[in-house]
């Protein structure tokens, strides 16, 4: 190994011991001050080291640790001869990086107080894993947490948001192992975890929490030593165990929000950690029948976690707040949000920090009434009067100032999709297993960032999607080898910029959707006239409505006609849409368009007498002023005009809004033809204003229940734009002129 990288590693392992110096100041018998941070530290030099490093520096590792775990596993709280030992072991260990560091031989054997330590020699293989885990005696009742929300209610929140974390980051790295079992750094990155969970609970005294998690650490202790080979009941096993760990978790989380705070948490574990004893002695069991998976909440997450502002999201760090919980109020809403966006790279010395999320959108709104605020200086004709040189350098350093502080902070909530996208592994996982499929989930562009809030309210959208791909979408192995396929189906599920937003799309290679049986269940419900022929794509959005289904029977996944309606209102209260594409015997495709974020649009800035509004440019196709001949009449369908070949029909928004419009005929105004699915609409204006970036206000109360109008906007000068929802327009214009001309004046 290169003397440099040697160097660098053990320059942070004598950092890190350095700190755990620090904290061991504040140690005092029969108190737990600075336990955790000492466990943090050692935590990070154990992820430091590497197999090849010094046998001595491997061994002090090991023997701190072992004093660290029975301080944890027992009254989690120093003793006397626990710190006398770190004394003596702290200014060896240093010793020893020194040593290793100039190439010099190692010290002599460190003496403790009243034995002799291992340190000097390479250690001795460790004791079996059964020997040190927790039985479970057969017939035992079921061991029960009682929480102390009057004394530890903000550790128990610290613990709470730090869990589900740690389970998350489990379960990934689960379905990881399961395609590779002898990945070395997942077994130990899940190891980690767990010895993470455990320290934690074992802090709080969380007894059946700390020993189920006890149990699991050792099956991946048996697995890093090569006691133990990962097989799928192996990983099986340990899911059955991460998610009775969620259960109990969630139950805090629940006592935290008042919901029977005090009352004892009983979750039976005593069957589970027999299994987890017969697979440490090699005697695995089979596995008990499975239930129907549990979809993830489609609320948002807990009161109690708080956003993670790190500026190495790919770097995969050991974790335990509970060790920094001073001056970490509860947050009311929670998200994690990259620090910087496009800014220089990370130095060494950054590192992330809590914040409450409300300060966080509090901050977004905060710039965004600044940018409209700049705008109406600098658009006031008062000023544009003005002919200083000097105002006009400082106008336009204020814009750019204002523009980038705008950027920054609206980088603040954007977030990978990678979260949402690998909490539908283990769904995809565990429905396949229930219905007997063999079923492969590919995901593409999971770094692809997105609002926080969007990503919120993704998740149910997408479990419904994924569900309804497995369940209808995919065939079984003998229908798919009888249809000429492979056994195994496959569902992608990919994300990228497109248009000025996202693109997500879910496909599958499976049966593709029935156009002839769509059409029949919507003729047999009155959905469609039994002479009207309409096309596939209002075909396919048919399973779009409330209580459809063409199931021939109900399982416990579909069938009910509930979901895809669900999909689809979610969808568009994030103001985006859903397409399908479907071609039968090959598969179905289902493309979500969301904007990047909920609280700024791009816009086309268009005019209609003296009024203005605003068009999302994610929806223009594109613009033009119509020649004379262009547009022509169809009996009962009014006014189209020829678009590259194509047909579209035309919407006057003058006459449609009940608005006074100078484009008396078309070839007077401007045509911006939107798109919404596979259907256009040419909007004929009086006018093209400009594009910009327009900050989206909500019109309240009073308008909740219209879907013209997507929201409003302060503009430039002061006035109000109203933003169109391009979607009504175009499904819904030909319902007649009152109701959106009546919403337009009184949103004027």
């Amino acid at each position: 190994m290169e003397r440099t990288a040697i160097a660098s590693r053990a320059e942070k392992i004598s950092q890190l011991l350095e700190q755990l110096s620090e904290e061991l100041a504040f140690a005092i018998p029969g108190e737990d001050t600075g336990l955790l941070a000492i466990n943090r530290c050692l935590m990070d030099m154990e992820y430091a080291a590497q197999p090849d490093d010094p046998a001595q520096l491997s061994a002090g590792l090991r023997d701190a640790r072992q004093w660290i775990d029975l301080t944890l596993d027992g009254s989690a709280k120093f003793s006397e001869e626990t710190i006398a030992n770190l004394n003596a072991w702290h200014p060896w260990m240093l010793r020893v990086i020194d040593a290793w560091q100039h190439g010099e031989s190692m010290p002599a054997a460190l003496v403790l107080r009243g034995e002799a330590a291992t340190t000097a020699q390479p250690p001795a293989p460790a004791p079996s894993v059964a020997a040190n885990t927790i039985q479970a005696a057969p017939g035992a009742e079921e061991k029960s947490i009682t929480l102390n929300l009057q004394d530890d209610g903000e550790l128990l929140r610290e613990f709470h948001g730090e869990s589900l974390e740690l389970l998350q980051s489990i379960e990934e790295g689960l379905i990881v192992l399961e395609g590779n079992p002898t990945d070395a750094d997942t077994i130990n990155s899940i190891f980690r975890a767990f010895h993470t969970f455990k320290g934690g609970a074992g802090f709080l005294h969380l007894g059946a929490m700390q020993d189920l998690a006890h149990d699991l650490e050792s099956l991946l202790a048996a697995a890093r030593r090569g006691e133990l080979s990962i097989s799928s009941g192996i990983v099986d096993l340990i899911l059955a165990g991460a998610d009775a760990l969620k259960h109990f978790t969630r139950e805090i989380g629940a006592q935290l929000n008042g919901t029977e705070a005090g009352s004892p948490i009983v979750v039976p574990t005593s069957a589970l950690m027999q299994r987890l004893q017969a697979a440490l002695r090699g005697e695995l069991p089979p596995a008990e029948p499975a239930a129907a998976p549990e979809p993830p909440p489609a609320t948002a997450p807990a009161p109690d976690e708080k956003a993670e502002i790190d500026p190495h999201p790919e770097e995969e760090k050991p974790s335990n707040t509970l060790a920094s919980r001073a001056a970490h109020p509860p947050a009311k809403r929670t998200a994690s949000a990259p620090a910087t966006a496009g800014g220089p790279a990370a130095t060494e010395t950054t590192g992330f920090v809590k914040l409450d999320t409300l300060k966080l959108d509090h901050l977004v709104d905060l710039v965004g009434e600044l940018v409209i605020a700049q705008s109406m200086v600098v658009q006031n004709p008062e000023v544009q009067k003005l002919t200083s040189r000097t105002l006009d350098r400082c106008l336009r350093q204020l814009s750019r100032t204002t523009a980038e502080l705008q950027r920054n902070a609206m980088s603040l909530r954007m977030v990978p999709v990678r979260g949402a996208f690998q909490k539908m592994s283990r769904l995809v996982r565990d429905l396949a297993a229930q219905q007997q499929k063999q079923i492969q989930l590919l995901l593409e562009g999971e770094d692809t960032e997105l609002d926080r809030n969007i990503v919120e309210k993704l998740s149910d959208p997408l479990v419904h999607m994924v569900r309804n791909s497995v369940d209808h979408g995919l065939e079984g192995p003998a229908e798919r080898m009888a249809a000429g396929k492979l056994s195994l189906g496959t569902i992608v599920l990919s994300a990228s910029h497109q248009r000025g937003g996202i693109c997500i799309r879910i496909s599958d290679d499976g049966r593709g959707l029935d156009a002839s049986r769509i059409l029949a269940k919507a003729r047999e419900r009155g959905l469609i006239g039994p002479d009207e022929e309409p096309d596939t794509s209002r075909i396919y959005e048919m399973i779009f409505m409330p209580g459809f289904s063409t199931a021939e029977k109900v399982t416990d996944l579909s069938g009910r006609g509930v979901g895809m309606d669900v999909v689809r209102r979610n969808i568009e209260n994030l103001r985006g849409k859903i397409e399908i594409d479907s071609v039968p015997g090959e598969g179905t495709t289902f493309t979500i368009i969301l904007p990047l974020t909920l609280a700024i649009i791009d816009g086309l800035l268009v005019g209609v007498g003296d009024d203005r509004y605003i068009i999302p440019t994610l929806s223009v196709r594109e613009s033009f002023r119509a020649r004379p001949g262009m547009v022509s009449t169809i009996q009962e369908h009014g006014e189209v005009v020829s678009v590259r070949g194509r047909q579209t029909p035309v919407l006057r928004l003058g006459p449609y809004l009940g608005r006074p419009s100078r484009a008396v005929k078309p070839e007077d105004g401007i045509m911006v033809v939107v798109e919404s699915g596979d259907s256009c609409r040419a909007l004929l204006v009086d006018e093209l204003i400009g594009k910009q970036e327009v900050v989206i206000k909500s019109l309240g109360q009073s308008f909740q229940n219209q879907h013209l109008l997507a929201g409003a906007a302060v503009l430039g000068d002061g006035s109000v734009g109203l933003i169109f929802d391009v979607d009504s327009l175009v499904r819904f214009s030909d319902r007649g002129h009152g109701t959106p001309a009546k919403l337009a004046r009184q949103a004027v």
